[in-house]
């Protein structure tokens, strides 16, 4: 007796096709590619940093996060809308502003590039993004981002962007220092603290 497989999924195109899926799961707004992008500051925001730093961010926070993608080198932190307006502000307040970082917020106007949904296999392009902590359709995603205020005031049981800040800043300046006594790149080309808004 033989057994039915079911065929594996197809990777989606890229273009149209991924554009569909986040538009229709998740409700987010999208710009077809190649490559498909995400619209930042409408129902997230992103905090982008280096991946080995953002390796110690999950380490610190565990699941206080919300989606999680990686592209390349770079580890994005989807935060709830608003919070790339609060970073720099956070920075300040946490003692952090004056430090040299390699974290960089995409708010109003920003673009991410879209990683393939869970389940679907890559593009197999280079630097094609994936999902380590993926959103999950069918129930609202921004609920469950870190925002500037959760608990009584915010979004009851939403993750402390605080808390997250102060971790990512923590963890991008350990990665500076250690690059700077091994003599690599981050020490130098200064790795400059970058601030985007789109």
């Amino acid at each position: 007796m033989a057994l039915a497989v079911p065929s594996p999924r197809s990777p989606l195109d890229g273009g149209r096709e991924l554009a569909l899926w986040y538009e229709r799961e998740l409700g987010w707004a999208t710009v077809p590619g190649p490559p498909t992008q995400l619209v930042t500051g409408l129902r997230f925001d992103v905090l982008d940093l280096p991946a080995a730093a953002g390796r110690g961010v999950l380490r610190r926070v565990g699941a206080a996060t919300g989606p999680v993608a990686l592209l390349g080198h770079r580890m994005r932190l989807l935060v709830a809308a608003g919070g790339a307006e609060e970073l720099p502000g956070l920075l300040e307040w946490l003692e952090r502003g004056g430090i040299s970082l390699d974290l960089v917020a995409l708010g109003a106007d920003g673009r991410m590039t879209a990683p393939p949904p869970p389940g679907r296999g890559g593009s197999g392009a280079p630097g094609a993004g994936a999902w380590l902590r993926a959103p999950e359709p069918g129930r609202e995603v921004e609920s469950s981002l870190p925002a500037p205020r959760s608990g009584p005031w915010g979004r009851a049981g939403a993750p402390c962007l605080t808390r997250l800040v102060a971790a990512a800043a923590v963890e991008c300046h350990r990665l500076r220092l250690l690059s700077a006594r091994a003599g690599g790149p981050a020490a130098q080309r200064g790795a400059p603290q970058r601030f985007a808004s789109s």
